[in-house]
């Protein structure tokens, strides 16, 4: 996982890093924000609301994890609503019913701890749930008759996801146990007694030794199948993945996306990276197929890729589909959706031809063909996949596809978000170009809030290569004015800033504050072509800086309203490692910057991050094999051309780019005397997670770009 740490195929969001050029004249495709189907009314001046601010985003109602039941009468979805006083978003479960043009939807659980992965029974008559209310995370059920949730397991250890068999008779469930255990209790013994010890010292004798934001304990995620009684709890579950040194669901954000029953309940096909030491430089995922009672171990079916296969999906006659990438080593690689035929076992890539890396795939309810979405051009759209050839058909193709779930025929619903708004639930249908809104769960706020209106655009990038991206007008803009810019740049690098909404950086914010935003989708950017994205390794500091020097020149260039002058850039992850670079390799050009983040230098980042395949891939080996493909664009390399006043950031939980990088930062400017501030967070990880937290960031930034711009 990059820099950036998109998150892969979760249960509640699947924004993976895989997105019809139109050129019209100088290469323009645009649609303001009103002509979005996401969008409430676009609103342009002050009379007709108040700006969008960071209490606004922070405060937002989050949609999360659809699920449509089996006769798609009904569908169940996952909702956080912030506290701040406890400074937490807990979740709730809510039902809308889908045959009533007009229904609004009712909440199904308020209980002060969260409830979340909500999967429908066989019979489409209760739900079985993940909850904490007992204390610990355990698997629940409740009967949309009336009356009480109930619990169906009761285990020692956490439950992290679940899956319910076509039957119904069965739940497939995750917890974290130590490999050499032979029960569950040895594990919760285990770490009880390491909590009890006065020692705290750990010991290791391979990596990883930290993850994402925790250290390790020397636990692996394993899958566990139980049956369900007549009396509704769960019996001794079956560790079917007992034997492999691997994670089920993979760390640090998979989801039950990465297992499946098969269609008869009989078997489970996971997906699992087999650890061993290889592991922080390894993308080699493989599928295993394992028997519910655990009478046979785990079988290889894709032992023949040595890179990355995820995302196993049964068709209704017993075909086996998932993702499947070529090159090992390479994360961000092009996801084909393959098929494996039950009959003959013959396997093939249904979507070889296809320029786009799949996201998140999955069938339709009569279990005959396939959906996945995809980065498409500057958005995230929803397609259905022919299984007989492979041809994709655009389901919807404009704003961003958070989630979806297949309801009956041709209907399927989709949380939908843009530029202009968070996700909500639409009812589409494959062949029709305009979706149902169902849900407008942020209406209260969104109805006195005026949002601003935004374009996509093209220009002629590096090696004058068409490269998109979008500008967004700032609050209150009026004809004739010029307006301050906030220069956006996206992490990853293989990520894209486009039409979605975002908790952490969203334009909206920024425009609310009268900026005019522009952001870039580089080279290295997904969903233009899989070539396009292979182009920025090997090259973080050449092509993707020539694209946001001729991007931003493009963008004031068509909108005199941009003040070019008055200018900062600010960017996180891979896009605080470009505020580096920029401040020692374009440094006149910009008032201010803010580096969230951001790589420093690559010698101590290789040595210090975690997973290791990614720098490598990037730089054609470690950093001790190829120092010199590090150094080219190390921006530790450059300090002694700094001058612009920098903002930076960290996590202290950060161990993607650990905490170190933005001291390291920090120090290089206060010791060459430049204006400079750092903020510090001793309880975030690469992320911003926290309300109180989020407020503080944006006013933190905020504050430090005001000192630098003028705004009308």
């Amino acid at each position: 996982m990059n820099y950036n740490a998109r998150p892969h195929h979760s249960a509640q969001t699947f924004i993976m890093p895989h997105t019809v050029r139109i050129l019209l004249g100088i290469g323009i495709f645009s649609f303001w924000a009103g002509a979005l189907i996401a969008q409430p009314a676009s609103h342009p001046g002050p009379a007709a609301g108040a700006p969008f601010t960071a209490e606004d985003l922070v405060r937002l109602k989050r949609l999360s994890d659809p699920q449509v039941s089996p006769d798609g009468r009904r569908v169940v979805f996952v909702l956080s609503e912030t506290d701040m006083g406890a400074n937490k978003r807990p979740t709730d479960l809510w039902l809308l019913d889908l045959t009533a043009r007009e229904a609004t939807p009712r909440r199904l659980t308020q209980h002060p701890a969260n409830d979340s992965s909500p999967r429908w029974s066989a019979d489409g008559q209760s739900l079985f749930f993940l909850s904490t209310r007992s204390g610990s995370s355990q698997v629940w059920r409740l009967s949309l008759a009336g009356g009480e949730a109930t619990q169906v397991t009761d285990y020692p250890l956490d439950v992290g996801s679940l899956k319910v068999a076509p039957a119904g008779n069965r739940i497939a469930v995750s917890m974290e146990v130590f490999v050499d255990c032979a029960d569950l209790k040895c594990t919760k013994d285990r770490l009880e007694a390491r909590k009890a010890s006065k020692a705290t010292g750990r010991t290791y004798d391979r990596i990883f030794i930290r993850h994402w934001d925790m250290w390790s304990e020397g636990t692996r995620s394993h899958l566990f199948v139980a049956t369900v009684g007549p009396d509704g709890k769960a019996g001794a579950p079956v560790d079917v993945s007992k034997g492999l040194d691997g994670d089920v669901p993979s760390k640090p954000f998979g989801g039950d996306e990465e297992y499946a029953f098969s269609p008869d309940g009989e078997h489970v096909v996971f997906s699992m990276r087999v650890a061993g030491r290889t592991e922080p430089w390894s993308t080699n995922f493989d599928l295993y197929q394992a028997p519910v009672d655990g009478s046979a171990a785990p079988r290889n079916l894709t032992a023949d890729n040595p890179a990355w296969d995820t995302q196993p999906v049964f068709l209704k006659n017993g075909d086996l589909a998932w993702l499947a990438m070529e090159r090992p080593g390479f994360e961000a690689d092009r996801f084909r959706v393959m098929l494996r035929n039950a009959r003959t076992g013959s396997t093939r890539a249904l979507t070889q031809n296809w320029d786009r890396s799949a996201s998140h795939l999955s069938a339709t309810a009569d279990g005959r063909r396939l959906l996945v979405s995809a980065d498409d051009i500057g958005q995230h759209a929803l397609y259905s996949i022919d299984v007989s050839n492979g041809t994709p058909r655009k389901v919807l193709g404009t704003g961003q596809v958070t989630a979806y779930s297949p309801g009956t025929g041709d209907a399927v619903v989709v949380a939908l978000a843009s530029l202009g708004s968070p996700a909500d639930l639409y009812l589409a249908r494959v062949g029709s170009d305009m979706p149902r809104r169902l849900t407008s769960v942020n209406q209260d706020v969104l109805s006195r809030r005026a949002m601003s209106e935004y374009e996509q655009f093209s220009f002629k990038g590096w090696n004058d290569e068409t490269v998109y991206g979008y500008v967004m007008k700032p609050y209150g803009f009026r004809e004739g004015a010029r307006y301050p810019v906030a220069f956006i740049i996206h992490g990853g690098p293989q990520s894209s800033f486009q039409n979605q909404w975002s908790y952490r950086w969203n334009p909206q914010v920024w425009a609310g504050q009268g900026y005019g935003v522009v952001f870039i989708d580089f080279h290295g950017s997904p969903g233009y072509g899989q070539a396009f994205t292979d182009s920025i390794s090997g090259d973080w500091g050449g092509k993707p800086l020539e694209d946001l020097q001729k991007g931003l020149a493009a963008a004031l260039e068509k909108y005199p309203w941009l003040d070019g002058d008055n200018a900062c850039a600010a960017g996180a992850s891979y896009g605080g490692f470009m505020i580096n670079w920029i401040a020692g390799n374009w440094p006149d050009r910009f008032k201010c910057l803010v580096n969230h983040d951001g790589v420093f230098d690559q010698r101590s980042m290789y040595y210090a991050t975690e997973e290791l395949w990614f720098p490598e891939w990037e730089n054609g080996g470690p950093y001790y094999a190829t120092p010199e493909s590090y150094e080219k664009f190390n921006p530790a390399a450059f300090v002694s051309k700094w001058r612009t006043p920098m903002l930076v950031i960290h996590g202290e939980q950060d161990f993607r780019v650990p905490l170190e990088q933005g001291i390291a930062a920090f120090t290089a400017l206060q010791r060459r005397g430049i204006e400079s501030k750092l903020l510090v967070f001793p309880d975030e990880n690469h992320w911003v997670l926290k309300p109180s937290n989020s407020v503080q960031w944006h006013a933190t930034v905020f504050d430090w770009v005001a000192k630098y711009l003028k705004r009308q």
